[in-house]
């Protein structure tokens, strides 16, 4: 015996749209742009609180292929480097702020380091007008004329704090800036945040990229 047959509700043109006009409001039917309603027991997150998504992209210590610039409000301090130059005078990380400031890490002893040095002071000019500047960390060099003959050879006119013991890398974190890994290069925003980290040589093609997006941010 066949069973009684359902018929489909058929609405008017104009009764179908208020319907689904309907729906929208109360989030049944969204399409890409829409966002789904938010609950008044969900505060929604502001920009002065990161998202968990966000607060993961902290700064980790990487190859200079595989680095990037971490998000504002993931980046660490910069700490505090006091100390003198290559010459005996007093300089200060902190005498940057304001500006973006690209720390390398180097000593005269190391192979790498002579490999990026060139790079590193054509780019030094390059970028200087867009409120860039480097400082240098000399490391593991007990003698000063060593690190001095070293800056000459390869022209460079950043000045360098002179670290012989290592002591200012330990003031970084070692997620950050592993004191152990020489050459590094860190990319200190005009926060005075860490907004790029890392380890090994690097190439001005790949650290110019780098760091024009950290000096774009104003």
């Amino acid at each position: 015996m066949r069973g009684p047959v359902r018929r489909a509700a058929v609405l008017p043109v104009g009764a179908g749209l208020a319907v689904a006009a309907a729906l929208l409001l109360i989030g049944t039917v969204t399409d890409g742009s829409a966002s789904a309603p938010t609950s008044a027991a969900t505060p929604t997150p502001s920009a002065a609180t990161p998202t968990p998504a966000a607060a993961a992209r902290t700064v980790a210590v990487t190859s200079a292929s595989g680095a990037t610039v971490a998000a504002p409000q993931a980046r660490p301090p910069a700490p505090a480097l006091t100390g003198t130059d290559l010459d005996g005078n007093p300089i200060s990380l902190a005498a940057f702020r304001g500006e973006v400031v690209v720390l390398n890490v180097w000593g005269s002893w190391c192979a790498p380091c002579r490999a990026e040095a060139d790079d590193l002071a054509l780019l030094s000019g390059e970028v200087r007008g867009a409120g860039v500047r480097f400082l240098g960390i000399n490391t593991r060099d007990r003698d000063r004329d060593a690190a001095r003959s070293f800056v000459r050879a390869h022209g460079l006119d950043f000045p360098s704090l002179h670290d012989p013991a290592g002591a200012l890398l330990l003031r970084f974190p070692p997620e950050v800036l592993n004191p152990q890994t020489i050459p590094s290069t860190l990319v200190v925003d005009r926060e005075g945040r860490v907004a790029v980290a890392i380890g090994g040589a690097v190439s001005a093609g790949r650290l110019k990229p780098l760091i024009d997006r950290v000096a774009a941010e104003g």
